[in-house]
């Protein structure tokens, strides 16, 4: 048995991966389980397999999966799974995507791993232990001004023009050197944790789409709150994730526009 939950989560992140990096090799299509939200083949595999080894390891954990496969328990510790974070960008054959596992007990994370296997990069983080990649420690970036951050957030599968982000990306792209749009909101989490971006933040992100990432974050020295600056929780409606440094910054850019304020007017089309 492994030796620590981390340890385990590894291991288990680690043989999903490799059943994600073999179907998309063989180029497995993908199916609507919604509108415009995609299953695939290779979430389904992943989800088994986490499941599998999850309860073999730990049977009086309570397991939380995308994909619904969990089961509950009043063990006080329950793990938060996405067996393919990133279905799209996966059934496209785009290479950004990721198993990501969260431990909680009695609601506070504890454990968390975020593993790319078209990088080989094992995001890892413990409750008190830090934060690593590959083993190596990772800190957030220092940089201390939003005009010089790059930063990422994300926008949901379906129902696009009804969400709102689109005022925040807009003056988040005005105000620093760029947003980046993944989709793949765990790497985005990782990023910030390994100093990549300065920033992410997103709506409406479910509890195994962050769990890991959140405790990335935080291990790694970084600030986590909701957008409007208050304490963030799993089932929080939208996550303001930054190195500590630029929090200050972007929390007050936001709340002007949550009051409809902008410092950065939409362009107006010219007619030809």
């Amino acid at each position: 048995m492994p030796q620590s939950y981390l340890e385990a989560a590894d291991q288990i992140a680690r043989e999903a991966g490799a059943v994600l990096s073999d179907y998309l090799d063989r180029n497995i299509g993908f199916e609507l389980k919604g509108e415009f939200d995609l299953v695939t083949a290779a979430d389904r595999a992943s989800e088994k397999l986490v499941i599998e080894r999850l309860t073999k390891l730990f049977p009086d954990h309570a397991i939380v999966a995308e994909e619904g496969g969990g089961h509950e328990s009043r063990s006080g510790y329950c793990w938060y799974v996405d067996p393919l974070d990133g279905t799209t960008n996966f059934a496209h054959g785009y290479p950004v995507f990721n198993v990501t596992l969260g431990l909680e007990k009695d609601g506070e994370m504890i454990a968390g791993v975020i593993y790319d296997p078209t990088r080989d990069e094992m995001f890892a983080a413990e409750k008190g232990g830090g934060a690593a990649l590959n083993g190596a420690r990772i800190r957030v970036s220092k940089a201390s001004r939003l005009c010089d951050s790059l930063v990422a957030t994300g926008f949901p599968s379906r129902k696009r023009h009804y969400n709102i982000n689109i005022h925040f990306y807009h003056q988040l792209a005005m105000a620093t050197h760029g947003v980046r749009r993944g989709g793949a909101a765990a790497i985005d989490l990782a990023y910030v944790a390994c100093g990549r971006l300065e920033s992410f933040w997103e709506f409406g992100l479910n509890p195994w789409d962050m769990a890991a990432g959140v405790l990335l974050v935080s291990e790694a020295g970084g600030t986590v709150t909701t957008m409007r600056g208050e304490r963030h929780d799993l089932r929080s409606p939208h996550l303001l994730v930054d190195n500590g440094l630029i929090h200050g910054e972007i929390a007050g850019l936001f709340a002007e526009v949550f009051r409809g304020e902008y410092r950065f007017q939409m362009p107006v089309i010219q007619p030809d």
